[in-house]
């Protein structure tokens, strides 16, 4: 694979090894360092969250453009590059990837590109804080995420906390659904709102372990559906404290954006600025948090699903070899391309 794409993109090493021989690899996006969090809390966080991955048994792959070069899985020096340049650091999404590309630029990378790129790579579990959705009033402004359509047509499962409270998490389910995208809520019935368990919207499906979910992914793929599916995860009850704080933050800013009259694409940059200073910063301790137990829960799905991949691989050699006993010819065996 990766011979096939150079000079396009890069993958390093330690990923395309993993990929070579099977073993589970996890994508991370690159926007959450450049303009999540200031250096140098963004370099930790970032090699806080890949330690998870590894910890919990699957190879890291974050993802980010340098010099208009994709690259899948980075050695600490280019994640330092984009954590040192921050907002300074072009905010890719889909659409933005030609042109970054085009002109040799840097470039973080969002959930939708994060999502392509991956899939191109042939990793095919993606780790985020958050997706993107409908937002406020979207059905007027048409203010709504490409992560949504994104997930309508890459074949990846995308790990997740759902999605914030600040935007239209109804009509989020509803583009998702219309986009054919699987959604599953873990291990319980309601779909989360990223700092918060709970929406008030059911979860359009359940599953209660990592092998359930990687059967999910594993399904979808031999299907050749060509879409993805998003695996929900709620916020660990060890930081329910925090998060209602952020919540009650979120619920207050949401007011005083109405009271002043902000609107369209304004609304999303001053909710996410007045919760940070509501919570005195706190916030951001709570998203770390919940990301490192996104990495936990998609390394986890990342792990079965390679194993339900060679266990595939060997019933089919087991099948091959039967019909190549039968015939009396000896039969190639094939990896499954799952």
């Amino acid at each position: 694979m990766a011979n096939l794409l150079e000079p396009f993109m890069r993958i390093s090493p330690e990923v395309e090894a993993a990929l070579a021989e099977g073993r589970p690899v996890v994508a991370l996006e690159s926007t959450i360092i450049s303009h999540g969090m200031p250096w140098p809390d963004n370099l930790a966080t970032a090699l806080e969250v890949e330690g998870v991955v590894r910890d919990a048994g699957a190879v890291p792959a974050t993802i980010a453009i340098i010099q208009g070069v994709p690259h899948i899985g980075m050695q600490r020096e280019q994640l330092e590059h984009i954590a040192r340049r921050g907002t300074a650091v072009q905010k890719v999404s889909r659409r933005d990837l030609p042109l970054v590309l085009a002109k040799r630029m840097d470039g973080a990378t969002t959930v939708s590109a994060t999502a392509a790129l991956a899939a191109l790579a042939g990793v095919h579990v993606f780790v985020t804080g958050g997706i993107g959705g409908v937002h406020r009033g979207g059905e007027v402004t048409m203010d709504v995420s490409a992560d949504l359509t994104e997930l309508g047509r890459t074949p990846i499962a995308v790990v997740c906390a759902g999605a914030k409270s600040i935007l239209d998490i109804p009509r989020t389910l509803e583009v998702l659904e219309t986009q054919g995208v699987a959604v599953a809520a873990y291990g319980t019935d309601e779909f989360p709102a990223f700092f918060t368990p709970r929406s008030g919207c059911k979860a359009p499906a359940r599953v209660d372990s990592a092998e359930e979910a990687a059967g999910m992914l594993a399904s979808l793929r031999r299907l050749g559906l060509g879409s993805g599916m998003l695996v929900a995860v709620p916020v660990p009850s060890e930081h329910a404290a925090e998060g209602e704080e952020v919540e009650a933050a979120i619920h207050t800013a949401l007011q005083e954006a109405e009271q002043r009259g902000i609107k369209g694409n304004e609304v999303t940059p001053f909710l996410l600025e007045r919760v940070r200073s509501l919570t005195g910063g706190r916030s951001l301790a709570a998203n770390i948090k919940l990301v490192k137990n996104n990495a936990r829960v998609g390394a986890a799905i990342a792990r079965q699903y390679a194993a339900q991949l060679r266990a595939q691989d060997r019933r089919e050699q087991e099948q091959q070899q039967q019909r190549g006993r039968s015939s009396g010819k000896q039969v190639p065996v094939l990896r499954s391309k799952l």
